[in-house]
Formats: C-alpha cells, sequence, structure tokens
C-alpha cells in the first residue's frame, strides 16, 4: 500500500493533519472589490432577479413554456376516463409537440401537477368566475400573452424609475 497517497509526508498515521493557517485560507484568487466592475444586475436587488428569472418565456428541449398566474377549479377526466375535480394554483403552460399542459400548485393533492388541456372538461376562473367548456386552451394562452405583456409595461416601469434615481456624474 502506498503511505503517500493517504498521508502528507509531514504526517504520521494516526497524527491529526496540521490546521490550515489564516494566510493560506485567506489566499482566494478572487479579484479584490475595487477590480470587480458593477453591472446593471448588481443594482436590482436578488429577490427580483430571481423574480424576474422565473417570469420570463423559456424552452425546454421542444416545450414552449409561458408563465402563467392564476387560479382555477378545473374538472379533468384522466386516461384511464375518470373524472375529478381539481382546485389548481396556475404557474406554467407548456406548449409542446402535440399537447398543451397546464402546469402548477394541486390544492387538494399537495403538490405540483401537470394536467394535459385537451382533457379538462372544464375551467372556472377563481379571479373572475368564468366558466368554460370549450375555447379553453385559447383562453390560457390569451391570459399568458395578458400577463407577458403587463410584465413587460412593468419592467419598463421599472428601468425608467431607475434610471430617473441613478445619480448622475458630472462630465
Amino acid at each position: 500500500m502506498n503511505y503517500h497517497a493517504f498521508f502528507s509526508p509531514d504526517t504520521a498515521p494516526g497524527e491529526a493533519a496540521p490546521e490550515p493557517s489564516v494566510a493560506s485560507r485567506d489566499a482566494s484568487p478572487r479579484p479584490a472589490a475595487a477590480e470587480r466592475r458593477e453591472t446593471a444586475e448588481d443594482r436590482i436587488p436578488v429577490e427580483h432577479r430571481e423574480v424576474e428569472r422565473q417570469e420570463i418565456e423559456r424552452r425546454e428541449g421542444a416545450w414552449r413554456v409561458l408563465p402563467l398566474e392564476g387560479t382555477f377549479e378545473i374538472v379533468y377526466e384522466d386516461g384511464q376516463g375518470a373524472w375529478s375535480a381539481r382546485r389548481l394554483q396556475a404557474r406554467e403552460l407548456k406548449l409542446g409537440p402535440g399537447r398543451t399542459l397546464l402546469g402548477g400548485i394541486d390544492r387538494g393533492r399537495g403538490g405540483y401537477r401537470g394536467f394535459r388541456v385537451d382533457r379538462i372538461r372544464r375551467l372556472t376562473d377563481g379571479a373572475t368566475g368564468q366558466r368554460l367548456e370549450a375555447g379553453i386552451l385559447d383562453l390560457l394562452l390569451a391570459r399568458a400573452e395578458a400577463q407577458r405583456r403587463e410584465r413587460a409595461a412593468q419592467a419598463r416601469r421599472a428601468a425608467r424609475s431607475r434610471r430617473r434615481a441613478a445619480p448622475r456624474h458630472a462630465a
């Protein structure tokens, strides 16, 4: 057995390894704060950056994922033909090859679930009370697009207010 493979040459078997010195622990290759340049994203609070990242449209392979917010009561038919009533806190609408999924937190079952939109037999909007048995996909797509436009308008307003609040530098 190779003794040097497990122990440093300074430490004999059964001895504790020496503690690293403070100088060696602090000698990290990070640039000093003065050397690092501040980016526009650094000026945005962390919690807002996380929200902005979560609320953007994205691609997952062949799937296009649209953020969607809302509370819905749905009557859903599963693959075996059994119907069930569900309360859903919607998070996203996934458009994929040959099918569309409505994803969110299922209040009754306590977890994230994805529901095929073509199997939703009735959808009731919790905010407006609107009840649909046909045109469900159209309503969901319109809602996702309206929410996208509203988020874009909010982002423009926030950027405008940040520009106004930024200190002006003397030229």
